[in-house]
């Protein structure tokens, strides 16, 4: 689903989509159309706009990660801020996307989120990451205490290759594992990380140096 309030946009971004036969794309609806579309038609993947006048991204979000079952939820944008970046990465976003990302990488990227990955674009990355960090809360720190030291060496390497943006089908593929068990490990590393998603375990990884030593 695409959720956006420019209309040329979305069917823009519906017509790059549905060219590609494993790929539905049910409805592009505006801000506040979103919840009770996605209450109608499930997606699995929804690409949201971070600012729309009639309804604000992060509020749209924060209505799509309280369904039963949420969809994977990809923000769009055109610009860097960063408190807006981290305010979503904290409500649960799953992934940053440019709203001039080219149709391969898009598609990529959706394929990735329906499979259980996150996505970052490049030049997002840094600051999604600072801005994450900065926001803590100086009495709390970014992991749960030793967290870090916590995971196995197959876990570590796991969470490197889930900071590249792999979903658990390529971490699986990657790794001669079954994706079964690469998504026992992701579950593994989120809950000794203390974090709520893929995302925020990248972040973490990047906290930890874990990605740079790779």
């Amino acid at each position: 689903m695409v959720v956006d309030d420019e209309q040329v946009l979305r069917e823009g971004l519906r017509r790059i989509l549905q060219s590609f036969d494993d790929i539905d794309v049910p409805v592009v609806c505006a801000g506040a159309e979103a919840l009770e579309q996605a209450r109608l038609h499930g997606p699995d993947v929804v690409l949201l706009d971070l600012r729309m006048p009639d309804r604000d991204g992060l509020t749209v979000l924060a209505d799509l990660r309280s369904l039963p079952s949420p969809p994977a939820v990809a923000m769009l944008t055109n610009f860097d801020a960063e408190e807006s970046l981290s305010a979503a990465l904290r409500g649960g976003a799953a992934g940053f996307l440019l709203k001039d990302t080219a149709p391969e990488q898009l598609v990529h990227a959706v394929r990735a989120l329906a499979d259980g990955g996150s996505v970052i674009a490049p030049r997002l990355t840094r600051t999604v990451v600072d801005g994450f960090v900065r926001a803590q809360p100086e009495h709390r720190p970014p992991l749960a205490p030793g967290a870090a030291r916590a995971l196995t060496e197959r876990e570590r390497g796991v969470l490197v290759l889930l900071a590249d943006g792999m979903s658990n089908a390529e971490i699986a593929r990657h790794l001669a594992i079954s994706p079964a068990t690469a998504k026992e490990h992701v579950s593994a590393i989120l809950a000794k990380l203390g974090v709520a998603n893929r995302v925020q375990a990248a972040v973490a990884a990047y906290r930890a140096g874990l990605h740079d030593a790779a």
